[in-house]
């Protein structure tokens, strides 16, 4: 049996710029962690054609978001563990089971 996981759980945005190497680097370990034959779907956006992204990610580029209304996942190096948290949170982490409406008696 598989699980179906929403189209948008594979989906990242990487704020980057043309002449990083850490920027090549996580998202090369970001494709890494895709399951086999299940590519994420990656956004790469250069903060260079924008002044307000140099504004606001300037230095800490490479910067890897998830859902771009969420805190940022990581920047500078791919945290791994916040990826995979990400992708657990999205794949639907098992609900509380209801309480028991057995009746006594």
């Amino acid at each position: 049996m598989s699980q179906l996981t929403p189209q948008f759980a594979s989906q990242f945005t990487l704020y980057s710029r043309s002449y990083c190497h850490l920027c090549e680097d996580m998202l090369a370990a970001l494709q890494a962690l895709a399951p086999a034959g299940q590519p994420f779907e990656v956004d790469v956006i250069d903060v260079d054609a924008d002044p307000a992204l140099v504004e606001r990610f300037d230095e800490l580029v490479p910067v890897l978001y998830g859902r771009l209304d969420a805190p940022e996942l990581c920047h500078y190096f791919l945290d791994e563990a916040a990826v995979r948290q990400y992708l657990a949170g999205w794949t639907g982490p098992r609900e509380a089971a209801p309480p028991s409406t057995r009746s006594a008696g």
